[in-house]
C-alpha cells in the first residue's frame, strides 16, 4: 500500500502539526459525501462478520464486566475504535469512545486548541462524572498517550490500569517535550506511514474523517503520587512507522511500565491492522490489574 504521507508534504506536516499528526492530501482522493455512510456500513459490516462472542470463543469467557475507556491519536477521532469497541461490547464489556477537543465530531475548532488541558477536556469531564467507586481501563494510542497520562495525574483513583497502544508514555523521568523533540528529529530524516498493514477499507475511512491536530509546546507535570499510583502497560507494535519500534523501546527503558506487551505484524493503526490481537491483550489487562 502506498505510504498515507508523501516525502513532497513532510516538512510542512511537521513544522504544523507538533506530535502525531499525520496530514491527508485528500484532493486527490475526491471521496463524496454521499459514500461516507456507504463507507462506515461497509467497515462494521466487516468487523461484525468476524466479531468474538464469549459463546464461540471460549477462552475470551467473561470473568467480571469492565468498562473500557479509549482515547484516540491526533487527527483522529472516536470512530477509529469502531473494530475494537464492537468486540469488546460483544462480550460483554463497557466502552466509552471520546472525541478530544478539536478531533473527530467536536464542534471545537483546532485553532481554538492551545493547551493540553483544552484539548484534554472531554476526557477529564468524563472521568469527571464516573461514580466515587467506579474504576476504568483507561486506553490510549499515539498521542492519546500523553491524554492519559494527564488524566492520571488527575483521577489515579479511578483508573484501574492505562495501557499505552503505541503511544507516547511520559513520566517523572521522561518528558513529553523530550519524546517530541526526539520523534520530530526522527520524522525530519525518515518518511513516516501509518496504515501500510491496514485495510484499505480504514484507509479510505481515514482520508473521510481526519481533521488537523493541534500543536502542543508545554510540558506535562507528572508525579509519583499519583501518576504513579497507576498500573501502566505498554504495547509495542514492531511494524509501526510513525513511532518506529526503537523509540517504543526507549520509551519503556526511560520509564519502565509495569508491564510491555507485543503485538507483531502491526502498523502504527493497531486498531486497524491487528484489532483482535489488542481486543485479546485488553481482556488479558483488563482482568489482571482490575
Amino acid at each position: 500500500m502506498k505510504d498515507l504521507i508523501s516525502s513532497k508534504h513532510e516538512s510542512k506536516t511537521r513544522e504544523n502539526a507538533g506530535l502525531g499528526k499525520i496530514v491527508m492530501k485528500m484532493e486527490n482522493m475526491r471521496v463524496k459525501h454521499f459514500a461516507l455512510p456507504f463507507l462506515v456500513l461497509l467497515c462494521l459490516a466487516r468487523i461484525c462478520s468476524n466479531s468474538l462472542t464469549a459463546d464461540h470463543y471460549p477462552d475470551q469467557i467473561l470473568f467480571g464486566k469492565k468498562h473500557f475507556v479509549l482515547v484516540h491519536g491526533a487527527g483522529h477521532g472516536a470512530w477509529c475504535w469502531y473494530k475494537l469497541a464492537t468486540l469488546l461490547t460483544s462480550t460483554g464489556h463497557n466502552v466509552t469512545t471520546l472525541d478530544l477537543a478539536a478531533s473527530g465530531i467536536n464542534q471545537i475548532q483546532v485553532e481554538q486548541v492551545h493547551l493540553f488541558s483544552e484539548y484534554v477536556e472531554p476526557l477529564i469531564s468524563f472521568l469527571g462524572s464516573l461514580t466515587p467507586k467506579e474504576r476504568v481501563i483507561l486506553v490510549g494510542h499515539s498521542l492519546g498517550g500523553a491524554v492519559i497520562s494527564i488524566a492520571m495525574e488527575r483521577f489515579p483513583e479511578k483508573i484501574a490500569a492505562a495501557v499505552y497502544a503505541t503511544a507516547v508514555m511520559p513520566g517523572r523521568s521522561l518528558s513529553y517535550l523530550t519524546i517530541h523533540d526526539k520523534l520530530k528529529e526522527r520524522w525530519d530524516t525518515k518518511q513516516m506511514s501509518s496504515y501500510q498493514l491496514s485495510p484499505p477499507e480504514d484507509l479510505i475511512l481515514a482520508l473521510s474523517l481526519l481533521r488537523p491536530s493541534p500543536t502542543f509546546n508545554e510540558d506535562i507535570k507528572l508525579t509519583d503520587e499519583k501518576y504513579g499510583l497507576v498500573p501502566r502497560v505498554f504495547i509495542v507494535c514492531d511494524q509501526d512507522l510513525t513511532i518506529e519500534e526503537e523509540i517504543q523501546m526507549w520509551m519503556i527503558r526511560e520509564n519502565p511500565p509495569n508491564e510491555v506487551k507485543v503485538i507483531n505484524g502491526s502498523d502504527h493503526m493497531v486498531m486497524f491492522s491487528r484489532p483482535l490481537e489488542l481486543f485479546s491483550n485488553l481482556l488479558k489487562i483488563a482482568e489482571k490489574y482490575s
